[in-house]
């Protein structure tokens, strides 16, 4: 385009030499109209020659007063820039207009419905979790849930919650299923256990006692147990329940009002908690969780992905669907555009100022040349033409008035 606006102008002074060496010879009357067109042809085409060079660079090397432009005021124009970027396109106004248009939450909810589309958001996901897992050190991992589980357990009293809980389930009845299951393994042991009963028996009798003597004792006490065990066992009602209900209510107020009973919750919470099976508990619990959720990303058909995809689709259908929730999303998503450019404009547009500093100022000024010169060349153009064309106006307006 250069060299088309050039050899236009090259074209324009050749006519005009030419048709000026014809009128010398005496040409006819119209050669004056050619001449006059040429030469206004030429005026125009050096006018926006030099306009548009001085866009660029200084016209024929010569530092003449503002020219240059774009090299010499490239910061300035970053700013510039930056300015009405950051007031026409980071308004509040604009931004919610244009996420509102957008119906982004419809849009995203239609696509995240087709299945296609699910299982390659899950993939994605599966593959994120797959690295993030990975990345992590297992040290890390179990320094942190020691911080925040262990350390948190050990911060709070166990006895009064504890207390609460088990008085709660007192009061509900819901430990005569534990009690029946107690009574019937205790009846079931002495039942079994007769043998032992009776060696328990001569063991503690005197070594006096006639060896006949100590088995007649060691059966009565066997079959006053074994009908004890009875009817604990059967009998509701029985005195023994009553007194291991009393007992159990007892404990729970204790738990949250008697402070002996309370410190020696606390102390049976230090010992459980800084025994070593605790600590590898911790340890084994993130291996196994880790295991299981590598296990769940690699197998597309594991229920974690499929639960995953299916809610997706779910999720997807139902921002289609359900106006409210869609509109309630579309606000979460503008709150929180709006909260960026409010109070993150400046450093938005700064990306645009500070790329702009750091670009050299030939190169900044060759790159914009190589994107709109072509355009610009039309100036030059169309000057040579509309130079021409009122050259020659002009021209016939002077004879004709002459």
């Amino acid at each position: 385009m250069k060299s088309v606006a050039t050899g236009l102008l090259l074209l324009a002074t050749a006519i005009y030499v030419l048709a000026r060496w014809q009128e010398s010879t005496g040409a006819p009357e119209w050669v004056g109209y050619v001449s006059a067109a040429a030469e206004a042809g030429m005026i125009g085409a050096l006018a926006d020659w030099f306009a548009v060079t001085a866009l660029f660079r200084h016209p024929l090397g010569l530092p003449i007063p503002h020219t240059a432009i774009i090299p010499t005021r490239k910061n300035v124009l970053g700013h510039s820039l930056g300015d009405f970027v950051g007031t026409n396109f980071l308004s509040e106004e604009v931004v919610r207009d244009k996420l509102h248009r957008a119906e982004i939450t419809r849009r995203a909810g239609s696509w995240i419905a087709n299945p296609e589309h699910a299982e390659r958001v899950t993939s994605e996901l599966a593959t994120a979790v797959r690295g993030a897992v990975q990345v992590l050190r297992d040290e890390d991992v179990q320094e942190v849930l020691e911080q925040t589980l262990v350390r948190k357990v050990l911060d709070q009293p166990w006895g009064p919650p504890l207390g609460r809980i088990l008085g709660q389930v007192f009061a509900d009845g819901s430990h005569h299923n534990l009690v029946d299951l107690v009574c019937d393994r205790a009846y079931d042991w002495v039942r079994d256990n007769h043998e032992t009963v009776l060696r328990v028996v001569s063991q503690r009798a005197p070594s006096w006692s006639p060896r006949f003597f100590d088995s007649m004792v060691a059966d009565k006490i066997y079959a006053e147990v074994l009908s004890f065990a009875w009817a604990v066992k059967t009998d509701p009602d029985h005195q023994m329940r009553a007194a291991v209900d009393r007992f159990l209510v007892e404990f729970a107020d204790d738990l949250q009002h008697d402070p002996k009973t309370m410190a020696k919750a606390e102390q049976i919470k230090q010992q459980v908690l800084e025994h070593p099976e605790v600590r590898n508990l911790v340890s084994s619990a993130w291996e196994t969780a880790k295991a299981m959720l590598l296990d769940a990303a690699e197998d597309p058909s594991s229920e974690l992905r499929i639960r995953v995809r299916d809610g997706l689709r779910s999720l997807g259908r139902r921002l289609v669907d359900e106006a409210p929730l869609r509109a309630k999303v579309d606000g979460w998503l503008e709150g929180a555009a709006v909260y960026v450019v409010s109070h993150y404009r400046s450093e938005i547009t700064a990306l645009i100022t500070d790329t702009v500093e750091r670009w050299d100022a030939e190169e900044t000024s060759h790159k914009i040349e190589s994107h709109v010169g072509r355009d610009l060349q039309f100036i030059r153009i169309n000057g040579t033409v509309v130079g021409a064309l009122a050259g020659l106006v002009i021209h016939t307006v002077t004879q004709v008035l002459v």
